[in-house]
């Protein structure tokens, strides 16, 4: 599962940059009228990757802490 995230966390950022790319050079050949609101879709896609990688990061501490936890539990039973 760690494979998949860390996969799909890079998709994220590759269809970031190349809307962001895309929707420059297009604007920039035909005009930013009509290509300006694409830039929102830009932004999900790097929304989409900064959010992964904040709860990716959470979750390994989160993971981290109960293993911790786990630890001085099974030490004061003994």
């Amino acid at each position: 599962m760690e494979r998949y995230n860390q996969i799909m966390l890079y998709f994220w950022l590759l269809v970031g940059t190349f809307a962001l790319i895309s929707v420059t050079y297009f604007g920039i050949q035909e005009g930013f009228d009509k290509w300006a609101y694409y830039y929102i879709f830009a932004g999900l896609a790097f929304l989409m990757f900064f959010m992964r990688r904040y709860m990716m990061r959470r979750m390994k501490r989160h993971m981290e802490f109960l293993k911790e936890k786990e630890g001085t539990a099974e030490a004061n039973n003994d």
